[in-house]
Protein backbone atom coordinates (compact mmCIF):
# COMPACT_ATOMS: atom_id res chain seq x y z
CA UNK A 1 0.00 0.00 0.00
CA UNK A 2 2.56 2.64 1.39
CA UNK A 3 4.51 1.57 -2.20
CA UNK A 4 1.19 2.43 -4.66
CA UNK A 5 1.37 5.80 -2.50
CA UNK A 6 4.43 6.77 -3.74
CA UNK A 7 3.99 5.69 -7.02
CA UNK A 8 1.01 7.96 -7.26
CA UNK A 9 3.08 10.38 -6.11
CA UNK A 10 5.47 10.14 -8.67
CA UNK A 11 3.07 9.81 -11.30
CA UNK A 12 1.32 13.41 -10.51
CA UNK A 13 4.71 15.60 -9.96
CA UNK A 14 5.61 14.66 -13.60
CA UNK A 15 2.65 15.98 -14.61
CA UNK A 16 2.89 19.31 -12.70
CA UNK A 17 6.26 19.98 -14.55
CA UNK A 18 9.38 22.09 -13.76
CA UNK A 19 7.17 25.43 -14.18
CA UNK A 20 4.53 25.05 -11.54
CA UNK A 21 7.37 23.89 -9.22
CA UNK A 22 9.05 27.07 -9.60
CA UNK A 23 6.47 28.83 -9.19
CA UNK A 24 5.36 27.27 -5.96
CA UNK A 25 8.94 27.76 -4.80
CA UNK A 26 8.25 31.93 -5.29
CA UNK A 27 4.89 31.80 -4.07
CA UNK A 28 6.03 30.33 -0.83
CA UNK A 29 9.54 31.96 0.48
CA UNK A 30 9.71 29.56 3.65
CA UNK A 31 12.86 29.57 5.39
CA UNK A 32 12.64 26.50 8.19
CA UNK A 33 11.03 25.51 11.26
CA UNK A 34 10.69 27.82 13.91
CA UNK A 35 9.12 26.30 16.40
CA UNK A 36 6.30 23.74 18.07
CA UNK A 37 4.11 24.67 20.25
CA UNK A 38 2.39 22.16 23.52
CA UNK A 39 0.00 22.60 25.87
CA UNK A 40 0.78 21.62 29.33
CA UNK A 41 -0.67 21.25 32.78
CA UNK A 42 2.95 23.11 34.51
CA UNK A 43 4.67 25.27 32.08
CA UNK A 44 7.54 24.44 35.08
CA UNK A 45 7.52 20.85 34.72
CA UNK A 46 7.81 20.82 30.97
CA UNK A 47 10.54 23.57 31.17
CA UNK A 48 12.75 21.51 33.66
CA UNK A 49 11.61 18.42 31.25
CA UNK A 50 12.92 19.77 27.83
CA UNK A 51 16.01 21.50 29.59
CA UNK A 52 17.53 18.32 31.28
CA UNK A 53 16.34 15.94 28.94
CA UNK A 54 16.73 17.36 25.51
CA UNK A 55 19.21 20.81 26.17
CA UNK A 56 17.03 23.53 25.62
CA UNK A 57 17.66 26.71 26.66
CA UNK A 58 15.14 29.05 28.44
CA UNK A 59 14.59 32.25 26.08
CA UNK A 60 12.73 35.35 26.38
CA UNK A 61 8.86 35.31 26.03
CA UNK A 62 7.29 38.50 24.26
CA UNK A 63 5.75 40.32 27.35
CA UNK A 64 2.74 41.29 25.65
CA UNK A 65 1.53 37.84 26.03
CA UNK A 66 -0.83 37.42 28.70
CA UNK A 67 -1.21 33.36 29.16
CA UNK A 68 1.25 31.32 31.38
CA UNK A 69 3.60 29.98 28.76
CA UNK A 70 7.73 29.66 28.15
CA UNK A 71 9.82 29.57 25.22
CA UNK A 72 12.70 27.76 25.04
CA UNK A 73 15.45 26.57 21.95
CA UNK A 74 17.72 24.90 20.92
CA UNK A 75 19.07 22.32 17.87
CA UNK A 76 18.02 25.01 15.43
CA UNK A 77 14.61 24.61 16.83
CA UNK A 78 11.85 26.34 19.09
CA UNK A 79 9.78 25.03 21.31
CA UNK A 80 7.00 26.83 22.73
CA UNK A 81 5.28 25.60 26.38
CA UNK A 82 1.47 27.21 27.15
CA UNK A 83 -0.35 25.83 30.16
CA UNK A 84 -3.48 24.84 30.18
CA UNK A 85 -6.33 23.28 32.27
CA UNK A 86 -8.26 21.55 29.77
CA UNK A 87 -5.46 18.81 28.40
CA UNK A 88 -6.92 15.05 27.48
CA UNK A 89 -5.53 12.37 29.88
CA UNK A 90 -1.73 11.66 29.30
CA UNK A 91 -1.12 8.08 27.12
CA UNK A 92 0.41 5.08 28.97
CA UNK A 93 1.50 3.25 26.16
CA UNK A 94 3.97 4.61 23.85
CA UNK A 95 2.84 3.99 20.44
CA UNK A 96 5.04 5.37 17.41
CA UNK A 97 2.60 6.00 14.87
CA UNK A 98 1.48 8.28 17.07
CA UNK A 99 1.75 12.40 16.27
CA UNK A 100 5.66 13.12 17.12
CA UNK A 101 8.40 15.45 16.96
CA UNK A 102 11.73 14.03 15.85
CA UNK A 103 15.29 15.00 16.59
CA UNK A 104 18.46 13.35 15.03
CA UNK A 105 20.88 11.82 17.11
CA UNK A 106 25.07 11.47 16.59
CA UNK A 107 24.79 8.80 19.28
CA UNK A 108 22.00 6.60 20.36
CA UNK A 109 23.87 4.71 22.67
CA UNK A 110 24.22 7.50 24.86
CA UNK A 111 20.81 9.04 24.53
CA UNK A 112 19.44 5.11 25.62
CA UNK A 113 21.74 5.81 28.62
CA UNK A 114 20.71 8.91 29.64
CA UNK A 115 16.73 8.56 29.35
CA UNK A 116 17.62 5.10 31.69
CA UNK A 117 19.20 7.40 33.95
CA UNK A 118 16.49 9.88 34.39
CA UNK A 119 14.46 7.03 34.56
CA UNK A 120 12.06 7.92 31.49
CA UNK A 121 10.14 4.92 29.75
CA UNK A 122 10.75 4.60 25.92
CA UNK A 123 10.77 2.36 23.36
CA UNK A 124 13.10 1.03 20.11
CA UNK A 125 11.83 0.44 16.70
CA UNK A 126 14.66 -0.47 13.32
CA UNK A 127 14.14 1.17 10.20
CA UNK A 128 15.46 -0.60 7.23
CA UNK A 129 16.12 0.27 3.53
CA UNK A 130 18.50 -0.32 1.14
CA UNK A 131 21.07 -1.49 3.56
CA UNK A 132 20.85 1.66 5.60
CA UNK A 133 19.57 1.00 9.21
CA UNK A 134 17.64 3.85 11.42
CA UNK A 135 17.69 4.07 14.83
CA UNK A 136 14.62 5.11 16.48
CA UNK A 137 13.38 5.53 20.51
CA UNK A 138 10.02 7.03 21.49
CA UNK A 139 9.36 8.66 24.43
CA UNK A 140 6.86 10.73 25.80
CA UNK A 141 7.25 14.22 27.71
CA UNK A 142 5.40 15.17 30.94
CA UNK A 143 1.74 15.73 29.17
CA UNK A 144 1.92 12.52 26.98
CA UNK A 145 3.82 14.58 23.82
CA UNK A 146 5.82 11.78 21.55
CA UNK A 147 9.12 12.61 21.18
CA UNK A 148 11.69 10.50 18.78
CA UNK A 149 15.47 10.67 19.37
CA UNK A 150 16.78 9.00 15.34
CA UNK A 151 19.47 8.73 13.67
CA UNK A 152 17.60 9.51 10.49
CA UNK A 153 20.48 11.27 9.37
CA UNK A 154 21.57 7.93 7.75
CA UNK A 155 19.11 7.98 4.99
CA UNK A 156 19.89 10.25 2.16
CA UNK A 157 17.34 12.99 0.98
CA UNK A 158 16.28 11.90 -2.69
CA UNK A 159 13.42 14.11 -3.99
CA UNK A 160 10.73 12.17 -5.99
CA UNK A 161 11.11 14.72 -8.59
CA UNK A 162 14.18 16.68 -9.84
CA UNK A 163 11.80 19.16 -10.66
CA UNK A 164 10.72 19.87 -7.20
CA UNK A 165 13.93 20.99 -5.50
CA UNK A 166 15.02 20.50 -1.81
CA UNK A 167 15.82 23.29 0.42
CA UNK A 168 18.67 22.32 2.56
CA UNK A 169 19.09 24.02 5.96
CA UNK A 170 20.16 27.42 6.03
CA UNK A 171 22.47 28.45 9.54
CA UNK A 172 20.91 31.28 11.80
CA UNK A 173 21.24 34.74 11.53
CA UNK A 174 20.62 36.54 14.37
CA UNK A 175 20.55 40.17 15.48
CA UNK A 176 23.67 40.81 15.75
CA UNK A 177 25.84 39.15 12.99
CA UNK A 178 29.02 38.96 14.92
CA UNK A 179 28.23 38.38 18.34
CA UNK A 180 27.38 34.89 18.10
CA UNK A 181 30.62 33.84 16.64
CA UNK A 182 32.37 33.61 20.31
CA UNK A 183 35.77 32.61 19.68
CA UNK A 184 35.20 31.80 16.07
CA UNK A 185 36.85 33.89 13.57
CA UNK A 186 35.04 36.11 10.65
CA UNK A 187 37.37 34.27 8.55
CA UNK A 188 36.56 30.89 9.73
CA UNK A 189 32.68 31.73 9.47
CA UNK A 190 32.90 32.46 6.26
CA UNK A 191 35.24 29.16 5.22
CA UNK A 192 32.40 27.53 7.40
CA UNK A 193 29.54 28.94 5.32
CA UNK A 194 31.37 28.74 1.76
CA UNK A 195 31.47 24.85 2.40
CA UNK A 196 28.01 24.87 3.25
CA UNK A 197 27.08 26.69 0.23
CA UNK A 198 29.45 24.20 -1.73
CA UNK A 199 27.66 21.54 -0.17
CA UNK A 200 24.47 22.56 -1.14
CA UNK A 201 24.76 23.35 -4.68
CA UNK A 202 26.84 19.47 -5.17
CA UNK A 203 23.83 18.03 -3.19
CA UNK A 204 21.86 20.06 -6.20
CA UNK A 205 24.01 18.32 -8.90
CA UNK A 206 23.97 15.07 -7.54
CA UNK A 207 19.96 15.16 -7.46
CA UNK A 208 20.17 15.75 -11.56
CA UNK A 209 22.35 13.05 -12.03
CA UNK A 210 20.18 10.49 -10.14
CA UNK A 211 16.85 11.12 -10.68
Amino acid sequence: MGREVVERAESDMESWGAPGAVAAEEEFPLLSLNHVSYSCRSVKESMRFYQDVLGFVLIKRPSSFSFEGAWLFNHGIGIHLIESDNLPPKKDAINPKDCHISFQCSNMDVLMQRLGEMNIEYVTAVVKDGGITVDQVFFHDPDGHMIEICNCQNIPILPLSSSCPVRLPKTIEFASPLSHLGNESLENHSAREATAQMMENLFKNMMTIFI
